[in-house]
């Protein structure tokens, strides 16, 4: 039997963890709600339509609420639910090992050009 099979919960975490830009936003989210344009701002180098698609999938997991307010012009703002709360930790963790390992795991890829 293998050990992470396609609906096993870890498989779950890992393809959360492993999109290149949940974690990104989930981080940048950790200080509390922000605007579209401020998560833009803050993390750099990428589009607004990845941007959107990412806190949509992030919303539809239930990690990320939005709230609009009846403003003119319209407000949206971003938020992290409690669930998305409890990622902080892990990605915070997996940011300390990368900080840690980068340089080694940037010698080995060198190596293999």
């Amino acid at each position: 039997m293998p050990e992470f099979m396609a609906d096993c919960q870890a498989r779950l975490a890992f393809d959360l963890l492993g999109n290149t830009w949940n974690a990104v936003v989930i981080w940048s989210l950790r200080h509390g709600p922000r605007r579209p344009h401020e998560l833009r701002r803050l993390i750099g180098g990428i589009s607004g339509k990845v941007l959107n698609e990412t806190l949509r999938r992030l919303e539809s997991h239930g990690l990320v609420a939005h709230r609009r307010y009846r403003e003119a012009p319209p407000r949206v703002e971003y938020e992290l639910t409690p669930l998305g709360r409890t990622l902080l930790p892990p990605i915070e963790a997996f940011g300390a090992w990368a900080f840690e390992h980068a340089d080694e795991v940037m010698a080995a890829r060198e190596g293999e050009e």
